[in-house]
C-alpha cells in the first residue's frame, strides 16, 4: 500500500489522524505502518457502539455430559480408537499462546513465566511434557503442533522453544503462526496510536485461531497430512492432557462436530461458562447469565443440570471448521486499558479503562457447530490455570495441584 492509498483508506473510515507524524518516521518505519494500515480491518470500530450491550441470547436449555463413569466403563474402547486415529496422523494440537506474562509481573511471553521451586520449569515446558504423555501412548507417534503466537510476543516465544530445543519435542513438527490483530480504539471509535508510526492492537479473541490459521496458509499442512481433529488449548493451564487418546476417541465414536473438556462445578454459582444448549445448539453459557431458576435446576439423576463448566480444551473437527469459516462470528466489545500516545505524542499509561477492544470468542464457533461431546474430567488432574501471581487460579495454586500430581518441581 503506498501513501494516498493509505489515506483514502483512513479517510473513508474518518481515522486520518493515524498518519499524523508520517514525515517524522524514517523509512522502515513508514513501510511498517503503511503494511500495518493496510492489514488493519477499520471498519469493527463502529462496534464502539455496543460497548455494554450483550449479544441477544436464545432459550437455553441442559446438555448432558459424558461422566466420568461411562468414560471409565468405556476407557479402553475409546483410547484404543484415539490411539489409532493419532497414530493415522489425523490429530493436530493448537496452543494459544499469544498472551503475555503481566498479571504474573513478567515482561515475557505468559508460556515463558518459570513455576520451578528447585529448578526452572517453564509453563512451556509444562505443555510439551504433557503432549509428550500422549506421544507415549500412541506407541512414539508424534503429533502436529502448531504454536499461536502474537505480534508482540511472537520472536521471543519462537527464539524461547529454540533455546531449549523445543524441551524434547521435533522441532519440524511444531509450526508458528501469528494471531491476527484487531485495533483498539477510544470510546468514540477512534484508533489509539501506540507510537507515532504504530497503531495500538489487541489480540482479536480466542476464536481467532481458525481464520489465523488460514490466513497464514496452514490448511496446506492441515490437508496435505489428512488431519481431521484439532485440539485447541490455552496456555496457561499446566495440567492440560493434549489429545489424550480417551477423549479422542470418545469424541471420534460420539460422532460429533466437537469435543469439549469439562469439570463438575464447585458451586452453583462457580464463576465458569457452562456448556448448555441454546436454541438447539451446543453453546456456552456465561456464569452471570445463569438465572436463579437454572441454578436450581436438576437433572433426571438429582444432580445440577447446568453443572459442567469448560476448561478452554476443545477436539473441533476440521471439516467442519472449514464449514463455518466463512460464517462471520460475533464481535464483541470489551471495554480495557489501553496504552497509547496522546495528541501532542506523550506515552500515556491509563489507570482505569479508557476504550475499546474488540473479540471474537470460541464460545460463539461452538454455537455455530450442530453437536458438542462435553467430556468430564478431573479437576485436580487436568485443571490448573495460572492467571494470578498469589490467590485463586494462581501460581501458588497450580504448584500445590502439580505436587499432587506428582510433578517435580
Amino acid at each position: 500500500m503506498n501513501l494516498e492509498e493509505a489515506k483514502s483508506k483512513l479517510e473513508k473510515y474518518g481515522q486520518e489522524h493515524v498518519l499524523k507524524y508520517y514525515d517524522e518516521l524514517s523509512e522502515s518505519e513508514k513501510t511498517a505502518l503503511l503494511e500495518q494500515i493496510d492489514d488493519t480491518d477499520f471498519s469493527i470500530l463502529e462496534n464502539c457502539k455496543n460497548l455494554g450491550k450483550g449479544g441477544e441470547r436464545g432459550t437455553f436449555s441442559p446438555l448432558s455430559a459424558m461422566e466420568l463413569s461411562e468414560i471409565e466403563a468405556n476407557k479402553e474402547k475409546f483410547t484404543k480408537i484415539g490411539v489409532e486415529t493419532i497414530k493415522a496422523g489425523k490429530v493436530a494440537a493448537v496452543l494459544l499462546a499469544g498472551g503475555m506474562g503481566t498479571r504474573l509481573g513478567s515482561d515475557n511471553p505468559k508460556g515463558m513465566y518459570d513455576i520451578g521451586l528447585t529448578k526452572p520449569v517453564y509453563i512451556f515446558q509444562r505443555i510439551i511434557e504433557n503432549l509428550l504423555d500422549t506421544v507415549k501412548q500412541a506407541d512414539g507417534s508424534y503429533i502436529r503442533l502448531f504454536v499461536m503466537t502474537s505480534e508482540k510476543n511472537n520472536d521471543a516465544t519462537v527464539n524461547f522453544f529454540k533455546e531449549h530445543n523445543f524441551f524434547g519435542y521435533p522441532e519440524e513438527k511444531v509450526t508458528f503462526f501469528k494471531q491476527e490483530m484487531a485495533p483498539a480504539s477510544d470510546y468514540d471509535g477512534k484508533v489509539y496510536m501506540e507510537a507515532k508510526g504504530r497503531i495500538s492492537t489487541s489480540p482479536n479473541g480466542n476464536a481467532g485461531w481458525f481464520s489465523s490459521m488460514l490466513k497464514a496458509g496452514l490448511d496446506d499442512i492441515l490437508h496435505k497430512e489428512g488431519i481431521e481433529w484439532i485440539d485447541i488449548f490455552a496456555v496457561d493451564n499446566v495440567l492440560q492432557r493434549i489429545c489424550d487418546p480417551c477423549f479422542v476417541g470418545a469424541t471420534v465414536s460420539s460422532n460429533v462436530e466437537v469435543g469439549a473438556k469439562v469439570v463438575r462445578k464447585n458451586a452453583p454459582d462457580e464463576k465458569v461458562g457452562v456448556m448448555c444448549l441454546e436454541d438447539g445448539k451446543p453453546s456456552i453459557v456465561e456464569y452471570y447469565e445463569l438465572s436463579q431458576e437454572m441454578m436450581d435446576a436438576k437433572d433426571a439423576k438429582g444432580d445440577p443440570a447446568y453443572n459442567y463448566g469448560v476448561i478452554l480444551n476443545y477436539m473441533f473437527n476440521e471439516k467442519a471448521l472449514e464449514r463455518i469459516a466463512s460464517e462471520n462470528l460475533p464481535l464483541h466489545v470489551v471495554e480495557k486499558k489501553i496504552g497509547h500516545i496522546d495528541e501532542n505524542g506523550n506515552e500515556v499509561k491509563p489507570e482505569s479503562p479508557n476504550g475499546c477492544k474488540f473479540e471474537q470468542l470460541v464460545l460463539d464457533m461452538i454455537h455455530m457447530l450442530n453437536s458438542c461431546l462435553p467430556y468430564e474430567v478431573v479437576r485436580e488432574h487436568e485443571f490448573a490455570p495460572i492467571k494470578n501471581k498469589t490467590g485463586v487460579d494462581s501460581v501458588e495454586s497450580a504448584r500445590e495441584l502439580c505436587r499432587k500430581n506428582g510433578i517435580e518441581l
